[in-house]
Parts: structure tokens; sequence; C-alpha cells
């Protein structure tokens, strides 16, 4: 056992006793304030490469976690390919009242409502600036401010002072909890999206990759817009899934479950699957997709991956099973490599794509 799985362990009765969001304050202080060993050399069989960029391993933390841009570095030190920071506004605001986060333990999901609460794109950019000579995969979820009267406005400014200091930009136009926002998933609005922010871009770092990430929510015929628009501007990738709305019948926590806000965890991995899949189909190779949701265990990483995700995400799974977790994924993925013969991880993608539908 890793020194940082064990010091994980031994800290999360303790985490988890505390209020959620104190428990997420926490949790980044200590990767703040805390040596953290960096994680084994990665297996080169995990590396991928994907819209431009070489990443040293598939497994990616969030946006949600690092809100704030303040340990994107000690992220990757715990094992991660790649970090997303964010979600970032334009100005500074606090977001929904508390309290805004809720576990569901027997579950092991999580319900939050924060709003994009976020200290504005001028502080992210200085300390994306400050770091961004250390290397490393470090994307940034950008979305727009609660009370803006021109959100399309909104995410060219983003782009413009965040692109020249992040390897990526993910246009979040599907969380629940920013009033209005997932509107922007219909496809007029989306094209306003994609064509302003791609216009910011070229102007101030042509070539940086803009991704776009979805709701688990979407139709189909929802889902095909969100496609068809996303391939017509010319996207470099796809984001699936943030969290859901839907609350489903199996959850066991049904007192918490009836807190609004987005639900994220085990309880999202089979709509997020099957979402990922048909994007997979509809995408045609176009550009890669990165499989957010539920994420746990190697295996269901590597069910991503087989769904036709070259990319993962995790986030909520840390909140129960401690940042440990990323390097038990990486062991995992190179066992099952090992033992199903496969020479890269790469050569999983999309391999078990028609096991998975929407109902």
């Amino acid at each position: 056992m890793s020194l940082v799985s064990l010091a994980s362990r031994l800290a999360r009765p303790f985490l988890l006793a505390t209020d959620p969001e104190t428990g997420h304050n926490l949790a980044v202080a200590a990767l703040k304030t805390l040596p953290v060993p960096r994680c084994g050399s990665d297996d080169p069989r995990l590396a991928v490469s994907a819209f431009g960029l070489s990443f040293p391993n598939p497994i990616g933390l969030a946006a949600g976690f690092d809100k704030h841009a303040e340990v994107p570095d000690a992220c990757l030190r715990l094992g991660f390919g790649f970090v997303e920071v964010g979600g970032v506004t334009p100005r500074p605001q606090d977001g929904n009242p508390k309290p805004r986060v809720f576990r569901l333990v027997p579950d092991e999901a999580v319900i939050n409502r924060y709003g994009l609460n976020s200290v504005g794109v001028d502080v992210v950019a200085r300390r994306l600036a400050d770091r961004a000579r250390r290397g490393g995969i470090v994307g940034v979820n950008i979305g727009p401010n609660k009370d803006s009267t021109d959100r399309v406005a909104d995410y060219g400014l983003l782009v413009e002072q965040l692109a020249p200091h992040v390897s990526y930009l993910s246009v979040n136009v599907s969380s629940p909890n920013t009033p209005g926002l997932r509107d922007l998933q219909q496809a007029g609005f989306l094209d306003e999206v994609l064509a302003r922010s791609m216009e910011a871009r070229d102007r101030v770092a042509p070539g940086r990759p803009i991704l776009v990430k979805i709701a688990p929510d979407l139709s189909l015929d929802g889902l095909d817009d969100m496609v068809r628009v996303s391939r017509k501007r010319g996207i470099d990738g796809m984001i699936v899934s943030n969290t859901t709305i839907d609350r489903p019948a199996s959850l066991k926590d049904q007192a918490t479950a009836k807190e609004a806000g987005g639900l994220s965890g085990r309880p999202l991995f089979d709509r997020s699957t099957a979402m990922l899949a048909e994007a997979f189909r509809r995408v045609e190779g176009q550009f890669p997709l990165v499989g957010v949701g539920g994420i746990a265990s190697a295996e269901d990483a590597w069910t991503k991956i087989a769904a036709g995700a070259t990319l993962v995400q995790l986030y909520s799974a840390m909140v129960f099973r401690g940042f440990g977790l990323v390097g038990e994924i990486r062991e995992g993925l190179s066992q099952r490599l090992s033992r199903d013969g496969r020479a890269s991880i790469g050569e999983v993608v999309g391999t078990a794509n028609a096991d998975w539908r929407m109902g």
C-alpha cells in the first residue's frame, strides 16, 4: 500500500464525519500544505494521445474538486494523467446558499448544488500562469456568471483569458445548478457559444483544444443536436457527462435523494456510460470522448473505455475511497491489459460499445 493510500485511508473516517463541504475544503487544504509524494511511473501501455496531447495515462480528475486551481500539481502527483480545474466564471460569485453538498453514503453518491462558486477568472488565470511551466496536462472548465446578461460573451472572455495558460478548455453547458445553463445545449445556442469560444481561442492560443461537457439527461434527439453542432464547429472532444437531475429508484438513501442538485457517483454509472456509447456511435471517430460518471474501480474505467471513452475522469469516488484510488485504478488497468494480451489501452476503446444502449 502506498503512503498516499495509507494516509488517505486513515483520514477518511474523519473526513466523512464532517460536513461534506468542510470535508472537501479540508481535502484541498491537505493537498495544498502537506508534501504529496509522486506516484510511481506510469505503465507505458497506458499512454494515450488525444486532441494533440500526450497523456501518461487515461485517468483524469474531473472538474469540481479543484474549483479554484489551488492544487493541480499536487493532484498530478497523486497519479492522475491529467487534471481539470474549475468551473471558473468571469466574475467572482459565491454560488448557492449552504448547505449545498450532501453525501448518500450507502449509495456512494453525492448531490451538489454549488452553483459554480468561483473566485473569478482573474485569480484563476494568475494561478494557472504561475504553474504553466511545470508541465503536466491541466485543463479548465468554464461557465457563465449566474446573473450574466450575455452568457455567450462570458465564454469568449473566459477562453481569451485562460487559453494561453492551460492544456485544454472544457465548455460547460450542462451544470444543473446554474438556472438556464442547460438551455445552451440547444443547437442554436450551442452553435453561438462554440463559435465565440473558438474565435477567442484562435486569437490568443491557436490550436488549443476545446471540449464540450454535456448532461446525461439529454434525449437521443438532443444528443443528435449536440453532436451535429460539435462536429460542424470542429470541436476537439466531448466530455460525457455532467451530473444528473434524475433520482434512480434504486437509491438507498431516499431522504437525502430529495435534495435538489446534481447527482454524481456510482448511481450515475449506467446512465452516463449508455450516453457515452450513444455519443461514440454518433461521433464516428471525428473527435475523442472523455467518459465521466460513477467510476470507482479499474473495472469501471475499463468499461467506460470499452464503451467508447479515450480518456476517463473521476471525482466523487474519492470522497468514499480516498486519494489512493487513482493508483489502484492505474495498477488495475495494467493488470487487465496483461490478462487480455493488449499492447495498449488505446486498443480497448469502443470494443464493447454495442453492449450499451439508451433505454
